[in-house]
């Protein structure tokens, strides 16, 4: 993988986009930093498919991973009980 400066990668953003294309990801620095990755979509997309478990994974999993079926609920925000007397 390629390390580009993060203002080199600005300066030449067409040569950044064209070395990601050809030759894989390509890392952004910033201030020496690994702060970013430019690479093709269709790897962003493998990766990103083959992260996430199967309904199948799920459901065929040794033990239970509820956790990961439902988003987590934010805590709710009450108004004050009002009492009448």
């Amino acid at each position: 993988m390629a390390t580009w400066q993060l203002q080199v990668a600005k300066a030449k953003f067409s040569e950044f986009l064209e070395a990601s294309l050809e030759e894989g990801p390509q890392v952004v620095t910033r201030r020496g930093v690994e702060t970013a990755v430019l690479m093709p979509i269709d790897e962003w997309r493998r990766l990103k498919q083959s992260s996430r478990p199967s309904l199948k994974q799920l459901l065929l999993a040794p033990k239970a991973r509820a956790e990961t079926l439902a988003p987590t609920r934010k805590a709710r925000h009450r108004r004050p009980a009002v009492v009448f007397e």
